[in-house]
């Protein structure tokens, strides 16, 4: 017995570890034989990217999976069947290219993933800022025969998003218009493109707003002439005001246009500014509304200053008196207790006074036993003015209690 157990624990090291290599071995021939490869490509993702961080290079894709799979599955792996994904986190949009390690993970969990191509790639990342540039149209080449004005775009600025490197480099954004061999006015929403100090375009930059309207009067017998501006105001002011005055700057316009264009011409009508529902004055820059193909010189607008006012109106209302300035020892008696009054003012501040008790003060202060002619004033609002008091004086007839109590004498 002693003798077998030697046999079994003799150079114990050396067959303990052929038994390790044997399932090892093993091992390796039921992976081998379950093992497969995915030559497809998936695109390479990024994960934890934060909004302010912007990638320049291009991620690729993995080209090569392997991976191992139940072979009673019967699983059919594409594309979709993987995702590959790089990790943004903790990593500096300003520290230049870094390496950074490739995770591909299967969308079925039985599915494991053994090794894939590339498993690092190199990523160049950048922070993302917003800055504002100029808008300018550009023309093409003018067919023979034709004159262009001055191109009118309605956006005068536009903000340029994208990454720090790229965006400092932007000069300006460009409305490019081509004029039609036809002569035909440009009348054009275009888009805007980001381009450099050179003109050359620069991407990858994003331009709010996208686009811009270009508009590009074409002649073929030029002339100029000036014009009286007339401004153009629509809608109804508020209750309670009304139109006080008109006013532009400037009061004349320089046009240019084809000769039979401008020949039925007489003046230059703004657009419309409304001042609908308004209760104070409107001061507006507004553009001009000129036939196809005549334009404004210049700057091409002309402020409209619309002055308002309350409407005024006057009105008659039944208002009570008020002693001022009466004595403990004396009586006072009115020859009316009440009077009309007359009082004018804004139709807003008229309704107001109408909601109220009027009432009128009687300076009785230092007034004798007798009778007394006072006039009655009133104390009104910032707005208001009295017109007129009916009676314009009342009869004070100051007494005293002694004699009101004194007993008449017998006939």
């Amino acid at each position: 017995m002693t003798r077998f157990l030697r046999a079994i624990v003799y150079n114990w090291p050396l067959k303990l570890g052929a038994v390790g290599l044997a399932s090892l071995l093993y091992a390796g021939v039921v992976v081998s034989q379950t093992a497969r490869t995915f030559n497809g490509s998936v695109p390479i993702e990024t994960a934890d990217q934060s909004s302010d961080v912007v990638v320049l290079s291009d991620l690729g894709a993995v080209t090569s999976i392997r991976y191992v799979v139940p072979d009673e599955l019967g699983l059919r792996v594409d594309n979709a069947s993987f995702k590959a994904t790089v990790s943004l986190a903790n990593v500096d949009p300003k520290g230049g290219p870094v390496a950074l390690a490739v995770r591909v993970a299967a969308s079925d969990p039985r599915v494991q993933v053994l090794e894939y191509t590339p498993s690092r790639i190199t990523v160049t990342l950048d922070r993302v800022t917003t800055r504002s540039v100029p808008v300018r149209p550009v023309i093409g080449t003018v067919p023979a025969g034709f004159e262009v004005g001055d191109p009118v775009v309605d956006e005068a600025s536009a903000d340029v998003t994208g990454p720090e490197a790229v965006v400092g480099r932007v000069a300006e954004v460009q409305a490019r218009v081509t004029i039609d061999p036809s002569g035909i006015d440009l009348n054009r929403v275009v888009d805007l493109l980001p381009v450099d100090a050179n003109g050359n375009p620069l991407s990858p930059v994003d331009v709010e707003p996208r686009t811009a309207h270009v508009r590009v009067a074409v002649f073929t017998n030029r002339r100029t002439r000036t014009l009286p501006v007339t401004p153009v105001v629509t809608g109804t002011p508020a209750a309670g005001f009304e139109l006080a005055s008109i006013t532009v700057d400037p009061i004349s316009v320089s046009v240019e246009g084809d000769a039979n264009d401008l020949a039925g011409l007489n003046r230059a009508d703004t657009l419309p500014i409304s001042i609908s529902g308004a209760s104070s004055d409107v001061v507006q820059t507004i553009g001009f509304a000129l036939p196809d193909g005549v334009q404004v010189l210049g700057a091409g607008t002309a402020t409209v200053t619309v002055k308002l006012r309350a409407v005024t109106a006057a009105r008659t209302f039944e208002a009570g008196l008020v002693l001022v300035g009466a004595r403990s020892d004396r009586t006072y008696d009115l020859s009316t207790p009440r009077v009309l009054v007359t009082i004018a003012g804004s139709v807003a501040d008229l309704d107001r006074l109408a909601s109220t008790s009027i009432a009128l003060n009687v300076d009785v202060a230092g007034l004798d036993l007798g009778a007394h002619s006072v006039a009655p004033t009133a104390n009104l609002t910032t707005g208001l003015s009295l017109i007129a008091i009916s009676p314009a004086s009342v009869t004070v007839t100051v007494g005293s209690p002694a004699s009101s109590s004194s007993p008449q004498p017998s006939p």
